[in-house]
């Protein structure tokens, strides 16, 4: 069992990686769910876009700039949420916002593979807005709401 130091060198090479090069960076082209997300507290913006056939997210990505955290947790979160069905992307989006804030539906952390290595960043309370902002633009999309989401 790794010591907790190789976790957190881990968990970081992960945030650094997403955020040095982002996945799935840029709008799907013909995609059919579309929203905008900011926190005005420090500025991140982020729009994502989806693709959905028959229920399931068939392309996702994303435009946005903020921090490392922010850009990061939006690349994990496509990652995370591509080619599955609706309903389990919003699971994943329960069981992360859970992660941060130790609420939630009860799913597990092993659920949530490399968006593990944004646990940290709970026990920094205002970079919980950096980490969620995206997440909350993807249910936004997936809901079709058209008024920008906002972490205020």
């Amino acid at each position: 069992m790794p010591d907790r130091s190789d976790l957190s060198d881990l968990y970081q090479e992960i945030i650094m990686d997403h955020r040095r090069s982002p996945r799935n960076q840029g709008l799907p082209a013909g995609h059919d769910h579309y929203a905008d997300g900011f926190n005005p507290f420090c500025g991140d913006k982020v729009s994502v876009g989806l693709k959905v056939e028959d229920g399931v997210i068939v392309d996702v990505g994303f435009e946005g700039e903020g921090c490392a955290i922010s850009i990061a947790s939006a690349s994990l979160m496509t990652e995370s949420v591509m080619g599955r069905p609706v309903g389990e992307a919003v699971k994943i989006f329960d069981a992360f916002r859970g992660l941060l804030t130790d609420t939630g539906n009860g799913a597990g952390s092993d659920d949530l593979g490399d968006l593990e290595a944004l646990a940290g960043v709970k026990a920094y309370p205002t970079r919980i807005k950096c980490a969620i902002l995206s997440w909350h633009t993807l249910k936004a999309a997936i809901d079709r709401k058209a008024e920008p989401v906002s972490t205020e």
